[in-house]
């Protein structure tokens, strides 16, 4: 059976739209998978104890903390230290500390991002307050961890080897699907 143009025409357009309406599902998934594994965008690296590096490289780089609150969120969000030093390979424990000051309850959830964008993919968070709810009753304080190494062959990439200062940025948001 052979189809004229008047019966090819929606055929094909329809076939493009669903082709469209997949990718459009598609996109954030995949997305989020190019960064993870290229750091693009500051996007760091999750890692386990089992993957914790056996070499640290005797190069110290400044590792800056940045902390903020976004839309309406009524806490005090502040780290234990403002500026560590960090070798690459070493693990590092930060305490990061956030108070409800508001008068009800409220919860919010952390971004992260790292700057420059480059050292994303060397930056490895064994653990993180990151992406999960945080609930706090109203004048609740509360402390956080940021675990985190940077990998060794940060010094050996033309990108990173001669930057030495690297911020970590965190928000928290407060929305409302995440009120209790």
């Amino acid at each position: 059976m052979v189809l004229n143009k008047k019966k090819l025409t929606p055929i094909i357009l329809v076939t493009i739209f669903l082709l469209m309406l997949g990718l459009s599902f598609a996109a954030v998934p995949l997305y989020e998978l190019f960064c993870r594994v290229t750091g693009f965008a500051g996007t760091t690296q999750n890692a386990t104890n089992k993957e914790l590096p056996k070499v640290v490289i005797n190069q110290a780089y400044k590792i800056r903390f940045d902390t903020n609150l976004g839309n309406k969120l009524d806490w005090k969000f502040y780290p234990e230290k403002k500026t560590i030093d960090l070798k690459p390979g070493e693990v590092h424990n930060v305490n990061f500390y956030v108070e409800n000051l508001s008068q009800t309850g409220t919860a919010g959830v952390a971004s992260f991002n790292v700057s420059p964008s480059s050292f994303g993919i060397y930056l490895n968070k064994i653990g993180c307050f990151c992406f999960e709810k945080q609930g706090l009753k109203p004048g609740e304080k509360r402390e956080f961890i940021l675990s985190f190494f940077l990998d060794p062959k940060v010094v050996d990439d033309n990108k990173t080897k001669d930057i030495s200062d690297v911020t970590l940025s965190f928000t928290f948001f407060s929305s409302e699907y995440y009120k209790n």
